[in-house]
């Protein structure tokens, strides 16, 4: 029982050998400020105070951990960086969709003004279209009734040109003579 329990007391304190794998610890700390009267032109020698190093495999597990919580808070760095990245990429392709859709409803909006005007014009032209088609119409209708009261004036004429022509072919028949000009260019 008596190894038992100087295993345990010497598990439980840390050990004071060095190894030839482990090298002490020095630290040197300035020299403490002279708290006597007597002032010394020599300084003094720095106090060399030698670590007790800590098991190997407690230093091991405390590396790993820091290790560890080094790249939990690297991965932690580069997730929000990467949300952040994912978060302005959002904003700026929402901000372009944005503007996008805004110039296509201005471009609607005034090639439907155009169309607008395009069909007022054509409308209008449409109209004038039709009054001048009427109009020219009318002409033609005015122009065959003015030829047909010439050519009624000129039936009229020739009726009345075949009476005269008649009535003077029958005096010259009744009178016994004969009319002096038989064509219009020869006289007998």
């Amino acid at each position: 029982m008596g190894e038992k329990e100087t295993k345990q007391a010497s598990d439980s304190t840390p050990t004071t050998s060095v190894t030839s794998k482990e090298t002490p610890v020095v630290a040197t700390s300035p020299p403490p400020a002279p708290t006597t009267p007597e002032v010394s032109s020599q300084p003094k020698p720095p106090v060399v105070v030698v670590a007790e190093k800590v098991d190997e495999e407690s230093t091991r597990g405390s590396r790993d951990r820091d290790i560890a919580l080094a790249q939990v808070g690297t991965e932690k760095r580069l997730s929000f960086i990467k949300a952040w990245e994912e978060s302005e990429k959002t904003k700026a392709l929402n901000k372009a969709e944005k503007k996008l859709s805004g110039l296509d409803a201005w471009e609607n909006t005034k090639k439907c003004t155009i169309d607008a005007k395009l069909k007022g014009i054509e409308e209008a032209l449409d109209n004038k279209k039709a009054e001048a088609a009427e109009k020219m119409k009318n002409k033609v209708a005015q122009i065959h009734k003015e030829a047909e009261e010439k050519r009624a004036m000129v039936k009229a004429k020739r009726g009345e040109g075949i009476l005269t022509i008649e009535e003077k072919a029958a005096k010259y028949r009744a009178t016994g003579y004969a009319p002096k000009k038989f064509c219009g260019c020869m006289s007998f």
